[in-house]
């Protein structure tokens, strides 16, 4: 059966979209960490997406007004996407920032994956047997790399909270009304995710007061408010449109390795042999998950 050259490429594409989100998020666990003594998570998540939306705003803003009636007709899907990918998941990785190392952030939130493959299977998606070899080799590498040294501190729950957010709009994104623009579905969410932490946001005001505006903070916020939030999250929702879910889950398993790869050249943590070999098997299941099946 002949495919034109954009179908064959479209795969491709979306692979590559899904690891370019995937090493740009990898560097907002080093700055949830990072921040974790100088802005507090509400704050650091609020103003991740005010920044976010400045970006997107240019670019989705006149598009998102033309359409406001289909937004309006699909208010509910836009508020759950929100409320699960921006206003929720994020504040959750910035709590456990508080007390968790980037890179055991990074190794649980790799558990997403399964999560997404689960919904996808709910939602009667079939996974296939070369993908779900895939994914149980993955996960296997994960959960040796964990349980090997790790550890899982407290703010171990909150990232499997996140992951299970993050999961959940991932599958949502499968549902998207076809007439809602990439651009103008970006700047709705994000512009309803503001809305929603502004609650959150004035109680931390409240309670805990603001942060001193500095390089240390402000530029970090830069990176997560304009490379992790509004050029990932477009990459990543091209990626969930082109291939799916299921795949773009596997490839996000080279977080963990991109994270520990950046834990290394800024933080100083080494890697020994025990967690190279579970990366091998990470990078294995990534592989073998991604395939086009013929």
């Amino acid at each position: 059966m002949y495919k034109s050259p954009r179908r064959a490429a479209a795969p491709l594409l979306g692979l590559a979209c899904a690891a370019l989100a995937t090493v740009v998020w990898s560097g907002s666990f080093v700055t949830s960490r990072g921040l974790h003594d100088s802005v507090p998570p509400v704050q650091h998540a609020f103003w991740r997406w005010v920044i976010a939306l400045l970006a997107v705003a240019p670019f989705g803003a006149r598009q998102a007004w033309r359409q406001r009636h289909l937004f309006r007709r699909h208010a509910r899907y836009v508020l759950l996407a929100s409320l699960l990918g921006v206003a929720v998941y994020n504040t959750l990785v910035n709590q456990a920032g508080l007390t968790t190392p980037a890179a055991t952030m990074g190794m649980i939130m790799a558990a997403s994956p399964v999560l997404m493959a689960v919904c996808d299977r709910l939602g009667g998606v079939r996974l296939g047997a070369r993908r779900t070899a895939g994914l149980l080799l993955a996960c296997t590498g994960v959960t040796l790399l964990v349980g090997g040294g790790a550890g899982f501190p407290a703010g171990g729950l909150w990232m499997l909270a996140a992951a299970c957010c993050f999961a959940g709009y991932s599958a949502l994104l499968r549902r998207r009304p076809a007439e809602l623009g990439g651009t103008a579905f970006l700047f709705a969410t994000f512009l309803a995710g503001v809305v929603l932490l502004l609650p959150a946001q004035a109680v931390s005001l409240a309670v805990q007061g603001g942060f001193r505006p500095a390089p240390g903070t402000v530029l970090p916020l830069l990176y997560v408010g304009v490379a992790s939030s509004a050029l990932a999250f477009f990459a990543w929702n091209k990626a969930v449109a082109l291939i799916g879910a299921t795949r773009a889950g596997i490839v996000y398993y080279l977080q963990p390795v991109c994270v520990a790869l950046l834990s290394w050249a800024v933080l100083g943590e080494r890697t020994g042999g025990p967690q190279l070999l579970c990366l091998a098997l990470i990078l294995a299941g990534v592989v073998l998950g991604a395939g086009s099946r013929r």
